[in-house]
């Protein structure tokens, strides 16, 4: 695993064998350390749990609290700077104020990115939505944007005779991804005005 060269990035909502705890620059939070514990003061990659957000939420059976950590992960976006990641089709954009694709930035300079995480090298497209705070447009890190046919789906459809990722690769952030994630949240800064000044 590359070692990437950013001041210290909190990582919010990691899983237990989550990557970002082999990048060294991370302050990694995972349901062991609770991230509703996190103190602030660093710039965050933020992955809240999404099965009460997206496409599959009606079968979802999420924890008593669980859909309000990703509003919480998003004013912690809003107050400190960073990402937060969760799949295209989630709910939590309309919900929670942020803006489309190509929509421009939100009040608190926040504009969002849609990726396909098989850019970095995910088995299926895994196509994402990152809101970003605190860092224009012109300045992300470089995207590695690849036409190549994903060889798996998220979920099987009769349409698609691809086969489906399992829960685990489902759920894992690659780790090219991971890497780009932590240097993009790097160059964050709260409250930055996408017009240019603070």
């Amino acid at each position: 695993m590359a070692t990437v060269n950013a001041p210290g990035v909190a990582v919010l909502f990691a899983r237990a064998d989550s990557v970002y705890k082999k990048i060294g620059c991370c302050d990694v939070w995972d349901a062991a350390r609770n991230a509703l514990n996190w103190p602030g003061g660093a710039s965050v990659v933020a992955h809240p749990p999404c099965r009460a957000w997206g496409r599959l939420r009606t079968f979802a059976k999420p924890r008593k609290g669980e859909r309000l950590l990703a509003t919480w992960a998003v004013r912690q976006v809003r107050r400190w700077g960073g990402v937060l990641e969760h799949p295209a089709s989630s709910l939590l954009w309309p919900r929670a104020g942020l803006p489309l694709p190509g929509a421009g930035c939100d009040k608190y300079g926040g504009w969002t990115l849609g990726i396909a995480q098989s850019w970095w090298g995910h088995k299926a497209e895994k196509n994402t939505l990152l809101y970003i705070v605190g860092l224009r447009p012109c300045d992300v890190p470089d995207i590695p944007l690849s036409l190549h046919y994903a060889s798996h789906v998220i979920a099987s459809r009769k349409s698609d005779a691809r086969p489906s990722v399992t829960k685990a690769e489902r759920e894992h952030t690659p780790v090219a991804l991971a890497e780009w994630l932590v240097l993009l949240a790097s160059k964050c800064r709260p409250a930055l005005n996408m017009n240019g000044g603070r």
